[in-house]
């Protein structure tokens, strides 16, 4: 497994999430078999699970609009000129400067994550 082999994080992570979405996501029923199957390799994925990835992971999964863009239909859309070739142009950036960290755009920006974590919609 290459969760076991790498140790926690990302690939941990999504074995857990392609575990989730076997079970819900597929369209179909899984048989009670391959429900006992998924139900025992969650199992073992959340156990390997630090407890900082466990409260992140409830707070995902409890979290309203998480569930409504993990059940969100895939954007099979096509991408219009202006979405293509503003696409190219980040790529081509990209391979000749070393990306941009979330956290140094916000400090550009003057917002702090603290302030994106509490904010809240207009009523």
């Amino acid at each position: 497994m290459r969760a076991a082999q790498h140790g926690r994080g990302a690939t941990l992570s999504d074995g857990i999430g392609q575990s989730v979405k076997t079970m819900y996501n597929t369209g179909r029923r899984l048989s009670v078999a391959d429900l006992k199957q998924e139900k025992q390799r969650l199992h073992e994925l959340v156990d390997r699970l630090a407890p900082t990835q466990i409260h992140a992971l409830l707070q995902v999964m409890l979290d309203p609009v998480s569930r409504a863009v993990a059940n969100a239909p895939v954007d099979d859309e096509a991408l219009t000129a202006e979405e293509a070739h503003a696409l190219a142009e980040a790529r081509h950036w990209l391979k000749h400067n070393k990306p941009i960290p979330h956290e140094q755009v916000l400090a550009e920006l003057g917002i702090t994550r603290k302030e994106i974590e509490e904010y809240k919609e207009p009523a």
